[in-house]
């Protein structure tokens, strides 16, 4: 069984209900743990309840993300 852990978390929102959390988590299972970042799309419901759409999971290595947000900074 895999138990997920948030380490950090930080929420960007945008438009009306709609945001994007970025987390360092942390899987941890009977034979170790591992840690990766997850980028989650979601939105807050009219009831203020937090609905997900995706998410995505991404290595916590250093130059594969310094790599990421140069793309991601070339697009602009």
């Amino acid at each position: 069984m895999v138990e997920y852990k948030t380490v950090k978390s930080e929420e960007v929102s945008f438009g009306k209900n709609n945001f994007i959390e970025i987390a360092r988590k942390k899987a941890v299972t009977d034979d170790g743990e591992n840690e990766f970042i997850s980028i989650s799309r979601g939105y807050k419901a009219g009831d203020d309840r937090i609905r997900w759409k995706s998410t995505i999971a991404l290595p916590c290595e250093k130059e594969f993300v310094e790599r990421l947000s140069s793309l991601l900074l070339e697009m602009l």
